[in-house]
């Protein structure tokens, strides 16, 4: 008997392995497509990961660039006061010897007798002065015997006037006007004919 539960408990064996046998080959089917399955999602991980690469590139360059243009801004602006600020330095330092003509001509007024040297004095201070203008770009505005353009003239007050030609016209100039390059930075006050 013991042979024949020997060969029954082997015939069990064999049978045990049989039954192993598909359940190993469904396990390694399983592992298989497992494995399978996280080759497409780690391939599918990928592109994701690539795109998240380049967002953070984009995005690190955007930042660069966003503090590059601020930084320029700050730096132009500060440029541009420093520039308002001493901007007229140059024109008032070539105004300073005109102070001083002056200061002289003052003084010899006080102690003149020759009344037309002290005039003559004047005039030359005067035309250095306009030539100083010229020079900067300003330039008086000619009213005198000019149509009224309300664009470029104050008229103050209008006169009657007898000739016809000189309706609309610029009788007198109370006030001159000057122009810095094309810009009027005064306007002539004048006087119009009506």
């Amino acid at each position: 008997m013991k042979k024949n539960n020997d060969y029954t408990g082997s015939e069990e064996l064999y049978e045990d392995d049989m039954n192993l046998e598909p359940a190993r080959e469904d396990k390694e089917e399983v592992e298989e497509q497992k494995a399978n399955v996280e080759d497409n999602l780690s391939d599918e991980a990928d592109p994701v990961e690539e795109l998240q690469v380049k967002y953070d590139d984009l995005n690190d360059n955007y930042l660069r660039l966003h503090a590059e243009f601020d930084n320029f801004r700050k730096r132009t602006m500060k440029e541009k006061a420093d520039i308002i600020k001493s901007g007229g330095e140059r024109v008032l330092t070539d105004m300073l010897p005109f102070a001083d003509d002056f200061e002289r001509a003052l003084q010899a007024l006080h102690m003149a007798e020759d009344k037309e040297a002290m005039v003559e004095g004047m005039d030359l201070i005067y035309s250095k002065f306009l030539n100083f203008l010229n020079q900067h770009g300003v330039k008086e505005i000619e009213a005198l015997g000019q149509p009224f353009d309300a664009d470029k003239f104050e008229a103050i007050t209008t006169v009657p006037v007898q000739d016809k030609s000189q309706k609309g016209v610029i009788i007198d100039c109370v006030q001159k006007g000057y122009q810095l390059n094309d810009k009027i930075i005064r306007y002539p006050k004048v006087i119009v004919g009506e």
